[in-house]
């Protein structure tokens, strides 16, 4: 049974969530806190296998505990509980920069947190987050990496004529998502010769955030992905939270547009649909990227698009992975056509797809 430190500053909210960890057998709330002082007091005592907390509270919030146990190096596995207003968003995206491994949406109100689909999210959230790997070893200096993304590129720019055809980059991401996009859509350049497609797992309200997060840190143009956008190569579209993104051919363009089908993986948006939706595309090659996250979403619907479409499918290698769920399923589906490391991501990109003057 899996040990979870529980910390909010609300009573109410704690026997709440107590209620619903304490009534799967696969966990038991270890200890309580009501704050992050004293949620730091009993992580420098104890081990948990993974710690829920609260972003504000008095005395010590959410994102300071954080920053406390990355100075004095403890390591934890800590799922955030944060409200989807435009500043909860933007620090939730703090709080998944400093560490955190995912988070959930706590609804306004105590009594919608008895609601099945949310009891059902949080336990799905912490199992995953019980299972993460945390082990940074494998991570490549940021200067090292750029270092080796710069040489793959000059390649790309002298072979430029030789990366004929048009592609599309697809990816699919969920847990330790946004912390992992960093170790690749900073090293991409501007003139990447693609379009980036990505479905992040995320709840309506942080997807914007996230975009916006990403594009300060980038040389290439994040965004989130609004309906009627049309692709360009040269720019990221990152998936609405709490839709499903379609996208459509049209004369000379593909275009976004979203749709409102009930969750599917039990996620949405979800990687299958936006997969799918590319099988009569006009691209002469997709590459298809299923990174680190729980379940198997983007493989069913990465089966379907090879019956259609020349792709080359990529997923992220193992030790890489805060959970190795996703990338395992494409590519015991037998799918992927190679497994790459978090830090040989944006080289790969780059040398599958080249490089233009014509980005947006």
């Amino acid at each position: 049974m899996k040990k979870i430190l529980l910390v909010d500053d609300s009573a109410l909210m704690r026997r709440v969530f107590s209620d619903i960890i304490n009534g799967d057998d696969r966990f038991s709330i270890a200890d309580e806190a009501k704050n992050g002082a004293e949620a730091l007091e009993l992580l420098r005592k104890n081990q948990y296998d993974a710690v829920v907390l609260d972003v504000n509270m008095p005395v010590m919030g959410g994102i300071e505990l954080l920053r406390r146990l990355r100075q004095e190096g403890i390591n934890a596995k800590v799922m955030m509980a944060s409200t989807a207003t435009m500043e909860g968003a933007q620090v939730t995206m703090d709080a998944l920069e400093l560490g955190a491994l995912d988070f959930i949406h706590k609804p306004e109100w105590s009594f919608k947190c008895k609601d099945e689909s949310f009891s059902s999210q949080l336990l799905r959230l912490l199992d995953a987050v019980c299972r993460a790997n945390v082990d940074n070893n494998h991570k490549v200096a940021g200067d090292k990496r750029e270092a080796n993304v710069k040489k793959v590129e000059q390649l790309a720019r002298k072979s430029r004529s030789e990366t004929g055809g048009e592609k599309l980059v697809a990816i699919a991401i969920s847990t330790g998502g946004p912390k992992s996009l960093q170790s690749v859509l900073p090293f991409l350049p501007d003139d990447l010769n693609a379009p980036v497609v990505i479905v992040q797992h995320m709840p309506v309200g942080f997807t914007a955030s996230l975009a916006d997060r990403m594009n300060t840190i980038s040389k290439i143009k994040v965004v989130e992905a609004k309906e009627g956008d049309v692709l360009q190569k040269g720019c990221v579209y990152i998936a609405k939270g709490g839709l499903h993104l379609n996208l459509v051919k049209g004369p000379g363009k593909t275009t976004v547009h979203y749709t409102d089908e009930p969750a599917r993986e039990g996620v949405k948006p979800c990687a299958n649909y936006m997969y799918e939706s590319l099988m009569d595309s006009s691209y002469d090659e997709i590459i298809c990227i299923v990174m680190t996250g729980m379940g198997a979403d983007g493989t069913e619907g990465i089966g379907h698009l090879r019956e259609k479409k020349k792709i080359y499918c990529i997923s992220q290698e193992s030790s890489s992975c805060v959970v190795y769920g996703m990338p395992k399923a494409v590519a015991k589906a037998g799918y992927a056509d190679a497994e790459v490391s978090l830090d040989n991501m944006a080289q790969e990109i780059i040398l599958h797809v080249g490089v233009t003057k014509n980005g947006c």
